[in-house]
């Protein structure tokens, strides 16, 4: 089997995480794989490492759709059985997937083409996820709450929308492998603070760190004084943040760092992973790996969240863009000891037995399989 891996963004955070590690998947059972992203992406650079042929375009020009970019991508496509596409915002009249239905239609290929979405934007189109009845294609959604929506909103046949979680690696991922005594200089924070917050993602708005920050200024002033966040990532908003942080007289309790290829080693430091999301999220991988690392998590009521964050059993869910609901929440959980031990256990439980990585990897590969 011949697979194509189409990436085309410059982030790198859940899915492009989750393209490098099927990469290395597929290869290793003797797959065939071809990734075709930007030249300058870090996709890109992380693939280079493995066996995996690479075909790069460049992001800046390819709202052209050029004579050279349809060969590029035609000659990338060709002999793939399966191209893997995620579904990205549209810039500059340029979509991905929708770019690919014409290479593959205008080729004349065989390719079968999987749009791939744990997001729900309501902004989006149908044709981002079924660009072209003429050639063939289906959705993959790694939530079951992405899935009925394109079911019911976007009138996508049941049969071409298939549901696989992401997962993690519930081996990587082990509370039993590392302590607080193990984990980076870099990371390690002062006896004193209690308890310590985790959010683990990009900077940018939809994120939401700005209304976590206002959270934390009231916990810190008000029920939980010896309190600290370790915000973790990078992205457009750093320096915002970073000004927030300053402006509420935050500096002695929250603290920077940048995005980690082993974020493993971050959770024995936290006491409550929070996710405080203001829109556009899918299943994020942060929360399955935080439930895996017997870390509660506190998040915002977005998308398939629910399904991993079961209100009550594995953390709590808050309204979006609630500060005061998500200070409640972090406060309950945190002096409710004895239901946030049961939350530790339960969290582990959910993920080893729902959302193990090798187990969606070979639902995924036995999927492409059968579209041969």
């Amino acid at each position: 089997m011949e697979l194509c891996f189409i990436e085309d963004t410059h982030l790198f955070g859940g899915t492009q995480i989750w393209v490098t590690e099927a990469v290395c998947y597929f290869l290793s059972h003797g797959d065939r794989v071809s990734v075709l992203a930007p030249k300058s992406s870090r996709v890109v650079r992380e693939c280079s490492k493995t066996a995996a042929s690479l075909v790069t375009y460049d992001w800046e020009c390819a709202g052209e759709q050029d004579t050279q970019m349809v060969n590029t991508w035609v000659d990338a496509l060709s002999s793939a059985d399966v191209a893997v596409c995620t579904v990205h915002p549209p810039r500059n009249g340029f979509h991905a997937s929708i770019f690919a239905a014409r290479c593959i239609k205008d080729g004349g290929l065989n390719t079968h083409l999987v749009t791939k979405s744990g997001t729900v934007v309501p902004e989006y189109k149908r044709e981002f996820y079924i660009p072209d009845q003429s050639i063939a294609g289906s959705v993959i959604a790694i939530a079951d709450f992405t899935r009925r929506y394109l079911i019911d909103h976007y009138d996508i046949p049941s049969h071409k929308a298939t549901l696989i979680y992401q997962g993690t690696d519930t081996a990587r991922f082990n509370p039993t492998l590392v302590d607080r005594n193990t984990v980076p200089l870099d990371y390690q924070l002062p006896d004193a603070v209690s308890p310590v917050l985790g959010c683990i993602g990009s900077f940018e708005k939809r994120k939401g760190q700005i209304v976590l920050l206002e959270a934390l200024s009231l916990l810190v002033a008000g029920p939980l004084p010896d309190i600290h966040l370790m915000l973790v990532g990078e992205g457009p908003d750093e320096a915002q943040l970073k000004r927030q942080v300053q402006r509420l007289g935050l500096e002695g309790c929250a603290s920077f760092h940048p995005f980690t290829p082993t974020p493993e080693l971050i959770y024995p430091n936290l006491d409550i992973t929070v996710l405080p999301s203001l829109s556009k999220e899918g299943l994020p991988n942060v929360l399955l790996e935080s439930l895996a690392m017997q870390v509660p998590v506190v998040a915002s009521q977005l998308g398939g969240v629910s399904e991993a964050v079961i209100d009550g059993q594995t953390g709590y869910a808050v309204t979006p863009g609630d500060h005061e609901e998500l200070v409640h929440a972090i406060v309950r959980l945190w002096t409710d000891q004895r239901t946030y031990q049961r939350m530790r256990g339960r969290g582990r439980k959910l993920v080893v037995e729902k959302y193990n990585k090798e187990k969606q990897f070979e639902r995924f590969r036995n999927l492409f399989r059968a579209l041969r």
